[in-house]
């Protein structure tokens, strides 16, 4: 029988050597996105798996589940819960600037009601989220194994579009983080051909390109000092107020809010307001309601007549 040998190594230097390869695999294999297309590891299967099952814009839809099926058993081997809300979150187009999936049935509000089961929805790749794979079979981009070894999948995708400015990032591993917001997709290509073309410019030179970031909600920026702070240092904190106008009625004024700040849950600031109203911390508000239907977001404040509505807003 052979004796067993045993190493001597101190819990301080076995935690951190353990430690080190769990946060490794935490940044590089699930939390954050790749700089070059912009996307976590299981986005980038979802739309690979859909891409190689024929599941593209000119083709049916299909069922949710059956995508999922394909990216757990082929390329991510998580629950089937975590690559689900991913895909729909591809789709919602409150939090995509542009969508990557083209969802049918219920993807969810903007009130943060969930999305239908996976078995009830439909999914197919949008047109830009087919774009990005554009070429894939020309060898423009690395594949390396599967988790299994019985396929390949790509490294990165090969999009010539900077998907991580258009649509942002969020993003938390162990001791990175990352939240980029969204930009428009016009104003990011023009900044990228300008950069191309001028290699020595400086960020004054982009910044009059891509004035600052782009919500699909709207809202409007206070301030320019946080989108300056994040083009030169990487960090930045952006104000978002909502985009209101006051507009006189018959017997009231109505304060009507058309877009609200990004990532912001609609249900929950109507409630907010309502408790302002019901808890009377501002004086002159009659009612508050939310108009929103498929035509946009609305929500109308109803205001006294003799009341200061400005001073109210």
């Amino acid at each position: 029988m052979d004796k067993m040998e045993f190493s001597h190594n101190s819990l301080e230097s076995v935690m951190s050597d353990r430690f080190g390869r769990y946060s490794k695999y935490i940044i590089q294999e699930r939390a954050l996105p790749d700089v070059r297309d912009g996307l976590k590891p299981v986005q980038r299967r979802i739309l690979y798996a859909m891409y190689a099952d024929g599941n593209v814009p000119e083709k049916p839809y299909r069922k949710s589940a059956k995508t999922v099926g394909l990216v757990i058993g082929n390329y991510h081997p998580h629950g089937d819960t975590s690559v689900y809300e991913a895909m729909v979150r591809l789709s919602q187009y409150w939090k995509m600037n542009i969508p990557l999936v083209d969802m049918q049935g219920n993807n969810g509000s903007i009130d943060d009601d969930p999305a239908a089961a996976m078995r009830y929805t439909e999914a197919r790749l949008s047109s830009f989220g087919h774009f990005l794979l554009k070429d894939i079979d020309q060898n423009t981009v690395n594949f390396t194994p599967n988790f299994d070894d019985t396929s390949s999948e790509p490294s990165v995708l090969p999009g010539i579009v900077p998907q991580l400015l258009v649509n942002g990032a969020t993003g938390i591993a162990a001791g990175y983080a990352t939240n980029i917001p969204p930009h428009n997709l016009r104003e990011v290509i023009e900044a990228c051909i300008y950069r191309l073309n001028n290699p020595m410019c400086n960020i004054a030179d982009i910044l009059e390109i891509m004035k600052g970031p782009d919500f699909p909600t709207g809202g409007i920026v206070q301030g320019k000092k946080g989108i300056l702070d994040a083009f030169t240092t990487g960090k930045g904190r952006v104000v978002i107020r909502a985009k209101a106008e006051i507009v006189q009625a018959k017997n009231i004024q109505q304060i009507i809010i058309t877009e609200i700040p990004y990532e912001v849950i609609k249900s929950n600031l109507v409630k907010k307001l309502d408790d302002i109203r019901l808890n009377k911390q501002i004086d002159g508000v009659i009612d508050v309601r939310d108009e929103s239907d498929r035509n946009g977001l609305r929500i109308v404040i109803d205001i006294k007549k003799e009341s200061d509505a400005n001073l109210i807003l």
